[in-house]
């Protein structure tokens, strides 16, 4: 093995929770009666929820403060994230092999620890990670290069030798920009960028089935 440090990705990645994740964006902006472009999913889905309220504010005109916004998304999401979403197809026992081979495996997320963290320990790997990072973390979205940059540099490693895994175009492309070997997976939210996702990234799976050690 010549990478034994990854990073994931959690929503579309790990867990099965886009159709959540783009449902609370909807569900806050029709509860404040916003018109948003019809991209606004792909818009959000790097910012972390303050930086999607911020959005909505700034750019949306949405009059609600950014805690009343977080807290709309919040009552359709965080149920669904503490009691129904599941791994993917084959996360758990990739997964086990790398933790088996001794790599150090961490999360890099926009979504929250209030979701992410008790979702993970619900389905039993919370504790198969050294780190499980969201970007209010860092103070970055994922759409910054900065912040591949400052995760290699917490886990003391070289950013290439770390494997970044994704199911979404731009941080796959931020990643790439750290120098870090960047692994696109399949979600169907980002389909519509399947052939730039497949050009971007150094692997492409369309499940973690797929993967061996790298």
């Amino acid at each position: 093995m010549s990478h034994t440090t990854y990073i994931f990705d959690f929503d579309g990645t790990l867990v099965d929770s886009m159709p959540s994740w783009i449902g609370k964006i909807y569900y806050a902006l029709n509860r404040c009666g916003a018109k948003y472009p019809e991209d606004i999913a792909k818009i959000a889905v790097t910012l972390g929820d303050g930086g999607t309220a911020n959005y909505f504010r700034d750019k949306l005109g949405v009059t609600l403060s950014s805690d009343e916004i977080i807290a709309l998304m919040d009552e359709f999401a965080l149920p669904k994230y503490r009691d129904e979403i599941v791994l993917k197809d084959g996360v758990l026992e990739y997964l086990k092999l790398l933790k088996s081979n001794g790599c150090s495996l961490n999360v890099l997320t926009a979504s929250p620890h209030k979701m992410v963290d008790p979702c993970l320990a619900r389905n039993g790997v919370f504790d198969l990670f050294d780190n499980v990072w969201t970007c209010e973390d860092f103070g970055l979205s994922k759409s910054d290069v900065a912040i591949y940059f400052e995760a290699a540099e917490r886990l003391g490693v070289d950013p290439a030798k770390v494997v970044f895994v994704d199911d979404n175009l731009v941080p796959l492309k931020k990643s790439h920009e750290a120098g870090m070997l960047a692994l696109g997976v399949f979600d169907a939210s980002a389909d519509p960028d399947r052939a730039e996702i497949i050009k971007e990234a150094d692997m492409y799976a369309l499940s973690m089935k797929e993967l061996e050690l790298i």
